[in-house]
């Protein structure tokens, strides 16, 4: 058994999956706020000095998981491993966010596409010489929907 504890929560205007952006960073200016617990802010030293971060979340409004989904840009069905659909054995979720700024225990962040109190499990910074790996392939997101202009929809909720 692996246990991990929330070290903070998601401030969002979003309470529902539907027309929630996906993937935010690039696509979206949607603004909220990291709001981690109280003694973890320590931690949170030096982290001003970073443009993006990596947030960690529990998809915590899914209840099961399927091996093959159609995810969002695609209408096809794909392996669960081959999309990010929140449907997953481990219900992790992942995004990169931009910083905006930082008041005491609270990351103010834009392009998020996290659900309102959604918990944190970590977040890490983004670090361009790590993170942006070059040439890449895309596999069959290379020919899917316009990740600009489609949104989130209700496939992933419930059963």
């Amino acid at each position: 058994m692996i246990n991990f504890s929330a070290i903070g929560f998601v401030e969002s205007e979003y309470n529902d999956i539907a027309n929630m952006p996906i993937q935010g960073c690039k696509v979206a200016n949607n603004q909220g706020v990291l709001v981690i617990d109280a003694e973890f802010t320590e931690g949170l030293a030096d982290l001003h000095e970073f443009s993006h971060l990596y947030v960690l979340f529990h998809l915590h409004r899914c209840n099961d998981y399927t091996l093959k989904v159609k995810p969002f840009l695609d209408n096809q069905l794909r392996g669960i491993f081959a999309t990010r659909s929140p449907k997953r054995p481990n219900p992790i979720g992942l995004s990169i966010v931009e910083i905006e700024r930082i008041e005491g225990n609270r990351i103010y962040v834009k392009g998020i596409d996290i659900l309102n109190q959604t918990p944190i499990i970590d977040i890490k910074p983004y670090i361009q010489a790590f993170d942006n790996i070059t040439p890449t392939r895309d596999g069959w997101y290379e020919h899917g929907q316009d990740p600009l202009t489609t949104l989130s929809d209700n496939r992933f909720v419930g059963k």
